[in-house]
């Protein structure tokens, strides 16, 4: 390519819109005519984590616990929230633009030549930064499902699977068992296979793809510096991978100092608390059912109730029927379908502080619709 662009983003946008699941292309074709192209290593360990909602929140929990263990850690999640080089990062620090440049001006040729996808491209990225750097282990969370995304285009030796709910409908599957049947995949011939607790059906899907596949004992944390009690069961299941390696002998760990280091992981954009004034704000992407439900239990504790709750989907999406699941933790419930455009959630929240300049506000959405107030936050006084 001759011109050399600006950012990392001008040169990922020649592939395409990165948005979640409209950036999903089935199939490991692509993924492996990459791998020619970049920098060839084989970690100590590979981990795949797939699942529904929690997997972000796992994988920074258990790369902080391995960090902690001395082991040299690199970090593949997705999306990012301000700039992508939060995707890729080594024992906890996001790759520099100067290291991703010289990957991509190697890797786009071929990316485009095959037609791969944003977040195709972006797996390559990752596994070459990876390979430069000679990290130990290497945690990959998964995009879409399992079965065809990405991440599972090469071997692994652990595959952790966290709360499987409905999402991404148009290409996993309607039901729970169609989207067990794709996630399950992530545990394709790893050593290591451990669950989170699961609903039976999706449990009985998982058990019969790997009667092996362990399940996540439920710990009681105290203190996570992770709000939200569904964060207990992140931090359990990034546990239970680190005490399964140490048993194992595969690494060598402090296993009380590996607890402390998931006790201590924050994770933006994951009921993040922003002061606006006198006004208390919380961000969270849930942006499913699923990830609702499992925050409802937190919601008194943070506040009770909300003044208001704020829901932005995107055009495509609807949450209109879990509305009525947040309706008891607030006073009022406000919901926007086709409010997560550009400057779309900055204008409702900036409307809604006006409302309440001392309240205590909830806004749900995808990363996107975070992403957007975070960067905007300066720009958030009442009307």
């Amino acid at each position: 390519m001759t011109d050399k662009p600006h950012s990392i983003e001008q040169w990922l946008a020649a592939l395409g819109n990165p948005s979640a699941d409209r950036d999903y292309v089935p199939g490991h074709e692509r993924l492996q005519q990459l791998l020619s192209h970049i920098h060839s290593h084989q970690p100590r360990l590979r981990i795949r984590v797939a699942g529904t909602n929690g997997k972000g929140s796992t994988s920074n929990m258990l790369a902080a616990a391995l960090q902690a263990c001395g082991l040299k850690v690199g970090l593949y999640t997705s999306p990012h929230l301000l700039d992508f080089n939060e995707r890729i990062r080594i024992n906890t620090m996001p790759v520099v633009d100067a290291q991703l440049q010289k990957s991509l001006e190697q890797l786009m040729p071929a990316a485009l030549a095959c037609g791969a996808s944003y977040f195709e491209t972006a797996t390559a990225l990752a596994l070459d930064q990876f390979a430069q750097q000679q990290v130990d282990v290497e945690i990959l969370e998964a995009g879409v499902g399992a079965r065809l995304d990405a991440t599972t285009a090469i071997p692994a030796d652990m595959a952790l699977i966290t709360p499987i709910g409905l999402d991404h409908q148009a290409w996993l599957g309607d039901t729970l068992e169609a989207i067990a049947e794709e996630k399950a995949f992530v545990m394709q011939g790893c050593r290591f296979c451990i669950s989170a607790p699961q609903q039976p059906e999706v449990y009985r899907v998982l058990t019969a793809f790997n009667p092996q596949m362990i399940t996540a004992s439920e710990m009681q944390w105290q203190g996570l510096a992770a709000p939200g009690q569904h964060q207990q069961t992140n931090a359990s299941l990034a546990y239970a991978a680190l005490h399964a390696l140490a048993q194992a002998k595969s690494i060598d760990c402090d296993l009380e100092l590996a607890k402390a280091a998931i006790a201590a992981c924050r994770i933006p954009g994951r009921l993040q608390l922003l002061n606006i004034g006198d006004a208390h704000v919380w961000l969270d992407a849930a942006h499913n059912r699923h990830a609702i439900e499992a925050l409802l239990p937190s919601l008194p504790a943070l506040a009770d109730p909300f003044d208001a709750i704020l829901v932005l989907t995107r055009e495509d999406r609807s949450l209109a029927e879990e509305t009525a699941l947040l309706a008891p933790y607030c006073k009022r419930v406000i919901y926007k379908a086709g409010g997560a455009g550009a400057g779309e959630p900055t204008a409702q929240l900036r409307q809604l502080l006006s409302t309440y300049p001392q309240g205590s506000l909830l806004v749900l959405g995808s990363f996107i619709t975070v992403a957007e107030i975070l960067r905007n936050r300066g720009q958030l006084h009442p009307l």
